[in-house]
């Protein structure tokens, strides 16, 4: 009897419920491991055939026709999924992948002519994915296999394990989430005692089937991890125009390969090096691979668990964890204990599962453009986020239609706002950018621009390597102000937020102060010193104008800073001197 087990975010071997769930269940003498490319939400015209054409349309986003999988995820998930081939097929078993949407792909299996197959098949099981696209996915998959599995094939949807905390131990039912964060965290607490063991890896698997159907035209799926590297990249043309170009000197903080075996790998380089433990301390870091821990696109694409993070960071605190580099006696926390930058990280996953529960809660509303909070009344206290023929009873966000020029400005970041430029250039050369950085530019964009939020969130979706649907669009709700964030009500206007409205340039003095994250970034910036005076320009490039003014007549030009020919270079670039919003501060070292 044959088992077919569609894998979604479940690419491991280890903390995996089906594969551990199949040491017990002797009565499947093959397994066909399946992932199946759906072409809604990832591009699939690099899998045609030559001279061939796509029945599908391309897999763009609803507002701003942005690559739903931009080439960062695509290459991290190309390998991923190679890693896990190798890894199964070490165990006798092996992954097949196929093109199609899940419902079709499933057809073909289940009506091939071929009864040796199609009529061996006895279960089909997959895991549980609760944004609304995945959960219309299992509908229609379930639907096929009523329809044509005659009663003889078993059905089973699994939890997927994807939380931190098992379903069964939260202390309330989704619909029951407490609107504020703190709240439901108070609820399950103490934390460190509140997670299930990870499951074992398996031993053994039951080898593939002896026949299996192949992909349907026009798409073949290529034997080789180079020519299957290429389908995926080839048709992602850039979205902007012209392209961003790298940064002579620039590397990025994300340099790291998908796939479970480089997760292990990265756990154990944060454990044995300390990292973990000062997690803390650096979090809000900018530059270089260690300020964060960069688990989180092996945590979006399930090729590790956030209940194996824990259970590795306990047996470190206990003084028990083995790595491939022997004992960790030395390593600072060790056998300590829980330390702040360990507590700190079971924090941030602990948040992960508040954004999952909080997308089961509230549905497609992760989606909409009021958000969590629906169509309610605003404070008098953030009217500056209203249009003049407001009426003050909602917020109203420009269009990608009537801002295009604007946003445009963001993707390519020519704001005029150094910090904001720097994490908008290195999202799109790299596909990553700083938790810090994310959330200045989602309040740059929501609430000092006043753009749709959904166009910024669509464009993380399409850029970045750790795109994850709950914690990417709860995360923008939560800076545009229309999610779970508490203060949103509570703020000042013309301090540092409304809401939470971020004031990106005290941000950069605050976070980057001596400007190497902007100059890394932004080639236009590269050769601007850290002086007081040369910062100014730095966190507001627009204000260079006003530094030569300064200049003027004083022996040698600019009297400190950066050489005359650079800020006069400088001022002849049009979004320096044009900048989208000139946010103002004084940093107590340009006074």
């Amino acid at each position: 009897m044959y088992l077919i087990y569609i894998i979604r975010r479940d690419l491991r071997l280890s903390d995996n419920v089906i594969l551990h769930a199949l040491q017990h269940h002797p009565r499947f003498t093959h397994l066909l491991p399946l992932y199946i490319f759906p072409p809604s939400q990832i591009e699939v015209s690099g899998f045609l055939k030559q001279g061939e054409h796509s029945p599908y349309p391309e897999a763009r986003s609803q507002i701003g026709k942005f690559w739903r999988c931009g080439p960062h995820r695509a290459r991290f998930l190309a390998e991923g999924l190679w890693d896990f081939k190798t890894s199964l097929e070490k165990l006798g078993s092996g992954l097949i992948m196929r093109v199609g949407h899940m419902d079709e792909v499933m057809s073909a299996l289940l009506n091939d002519q071929d009864e040796e197959f199609s009529g061996r098949i006895g279960a089909v099981w997959m895991t549980k994915d609760w944004a609304s696209e995945e959960l219309q996915q299992e509908r229609d998959v379930r639907d096929v296999i009523q329809k044509l599995g005659d009663g003889r094939i078993e059905w089973k949807v699994w939890d997927g394990e994807e939380m931190l905390i098992h379903d069964d131990d939260l202390p309330m039912k989704p619909a029951d989430l407490p609107h504020v964060f703190s709240s439901f965290r108070k609820a399950v607490e103490p934390l460190r005692q509140s997670v299930r063991p990870a499951l074992p890896p398996p031993l053994s698997l039951p080898p593939l089937p002896p026949s299996i159907p192949l992909q349907r035209d026009p798409f073949m799926i290529p034997s080789s991890f180079e020519d299957f590297y290429e389908a995926l990249q080839k048709p992602l043309t850039s979205d902007l125009t012209p392209a961003i170009e790298m940064p002579v000197g620039a590397k990025s903080a994300h340099p790291f390969k998908g796939g479970e075996t480089q997760a292990h790998s990265r756990i154990q380089h944060l454990l044995s090096s300390g990292a973990m433990s000062s997690y803390k301390d650096t979090r809000n870091g900018l530059l270089g691979r260690d300020f964060s821990t960069k688990l989180s696109a092996y945590l979006a694409h399930g090729f590790i668990s956030a209940r194996q993070i824990h259970g590795w960071m306990s047996e470190f605190e206990d003084g028990e964890y083995n790595s491939d580099m022997g004992l960790l006696e030395n390593t600072p926390g060790y056998g300590s204990g829980e330390n702040k930058g360990t507590s700190a990280v079971r924090f941030e996953l602990l948040w992960r599962d508040y954004m999952r529960l909080c997308m089961r809660k509230y549905g497609n509303d992760v989606f909409s453009l009021y958000g969590y909070r629906g169509k309610q009344t605003r404070r008098t206290t953030d009217s500056d986020h209203l249009t003049k023929k407001s009426t003050g009873q909602e917020p109203i966000w420009k269009s990608l239609a009537s801002a295009h020029t604007e946003f445009r400005r963001f993707q390519n970041g020519t704001t005029g706002t150094g910090l904001i430029d720097a994490s908008m250039r290195e999202l799109y050369l790299t596909g990553y950018t700083s938790n810090r950085a994310r959330q200045n530019c989602a309040s740059f964009l929501s609430k000092w621009l006043d753009i749709d939020w959904r166009l910024g969130a669509e464009w993380y979706e399409s850029m970045l390597v750790d795109y994850d649907v709950a914690n990417n669009w709860g995360n923008w709700q939560y800076v545009a102000g229309v999610g779970n964030d508490p203060r949103e009500n509570n703020g000042r206007k013309g301090g540092e937020k409304a809401g939470r409205r971020f004031n990106p340039v005290k941000q950069g003095y605050d976070y980057d102060p001596r400007g190497e994250y902007i100059r890394t970034w932004v080639a236009e910036l590269h050769n601007i010193d850290d002086s007081a005076s040369s910062m100014e320009v730095l966190m507001s490039p627009w204000k260079v104008k006003e530094k030569l003014a300064r200049g003027a007549g004083q022996s040698g030009g600019v009297a400190q800073g950066a050489p005359q020919e650079t800020m006069e270079k400088l001022a002849c670039i049009k979004w320096v001197t044009n900048p989208l919003v000139r946010i103002t501060y004084k940093s107590r070292r340009s006074m």
